[in-house]
């Protein structure tokens, strides 16, 4: 549906150049929602900007179904740009007009007959909800109202894409996990393929399928999000990361880890710092608990977190294994073997 190859954009200043974007290239599956990530500055909402060519990329081709966007002229292109939608952070609704009016606007503009506009807006106005708010005006809603009315006109010209460009960044956490399952339902129900700027991994983990992970405008990581989150490549994204499950140990954990290692003066078996992740059905395994009795090795669990990303069980859980290195090797065996990811971290102590 989507595909990026080798784009790059640089704005051009008096002090010094801005290289937004470089040399990325994405494919985007038709029906799919996929999320890009990054911090603020990495180069995310240029890139969005670059799909639908409302920032023209100084090099590399932007393909939406089939068509190189950058070869279009100019009546070509605001045809193609009705099949693309767009959401903002801050929804971009016209004060001076209604609930109802905002969403007609975009079939106003292709002087569409005002039955068919009627009828287009009532259908869009109760799959976003609101229906009984057509007569009222932005600034008597809710910023989660004010967001749906964005959704429902980006949807107006009935697209084959929505952009997303931090649409649930100024929205409270109960307001923004609403709006992202509003999405997930319009891209089940309308077929939509949905791509989302954010900087949020928290939004990443709840709707997308598959995600890139931007940095000082360049794509750092991409893959499943579950992949993603289970094998972090990039420091950047193991940040983002931490920040729905933490992958970092406190320094005080550390210290208490590290004094208890001093006090043993080699005394037994070594103490190992371990790092595990569990996904979907193995987070409610008793996996230790086999390891434990299998390979007669002791498990001190310092630090823990569980979450669901995709609507699967995500786990990350740091303890201290003690034991011999063959129970050591064993229970990681164990481990590796139903889909755990064991990381060593004894370079950390």
């Amino acid at each position: 549906m989507i595909e990026l190859k080798n784009v790059s954009k640089t704005f051009r200043g008096a002090a010094r150049d801005v290289h937004a974007v470089r040399e990325v290239s994405l494919h985007i599956e038709a029906g799919e929602i996929f999320g890009i990530i990054g911090r603020s500055g990495a180069g995310k909402s240029t890139l969005v900007r670059l799909i639908n060519l409302l920032t023209r990329p100084d090099s590399g081709e932007v393909i939406v179904d089939g068509r190189d966007l950058t070869r279009l002229d100019a009546p070509a292109l605001r045809a193609a740009r009705r099949e693309i939608g767009m959401i903002f952070q801050h929804f971009n609704l016209m004060s001076s007009r209604t609930v109802f009016g905002n969403v007609a606007l975009p079939l106003e503009l292709i002087d569409r007959p005002k039955e068919e506009i009627r009828a287009r807006v009532e259908k869009l106005l109760a799959i976003v909800g609101l229906s009984a708010e057509a007569d009222r005006y932005p600034r008597q809603l809710s910023g989660g109202q004010k967001q749906r009315v964005g959704i429902a006109r980006a949807l107006a010209s009935q697209p084959k894409v929505l952009l997303s460009d931090e649409a649930t960044s100024a929205l409270d956490p109960e307001t923004t996990r609403s709006i992202l399952d509003l999405l997930k339902r319009i891209n089940k129900e309308l077929g939509l393929t949905i791509v989302l700027i954010t900087h949020q991994m928290r939004v990443v983990k709840q709707i997308c399928g598959r995600i890139a992970v931007m940095d000082d405008g360049r794509v750092v990581e991409s893959g499943e999000v579950l992949s993603v989150f289970r094998a972090p490549r990039s420091e950047v994204t193991r940040t983002l990361i931490g920040d729905v499950i933490s992958l970092e140990l406190p320094e005080t954990v550390l210290q208490r880890v590290r004094r208890r290692i001093e006090g043993r003066n080699g005394d037994g078996h070594p103490d190992h710092l371990l790092r595990l992740l569990f996904v979907g059905d193995d987070v409610d395994r008793p996996l230790l608990s086999e390891a434990v009795k299998r390979f007669r090795i002791d498990f001190n669990i310092l630090h823990g977190q569980i979450d669901e990303v995709q609507d699967q069980g995500f786990a990350s859980l740091t303890l201290l294994a003690n034991g011999s290195q063959e129970s050591l090797d064993g229970a990681i065996a164990l481990l590796r073997e139903h889909d755990v990811t064991v990381e060593e971290m004894d370079h950390v102590l």
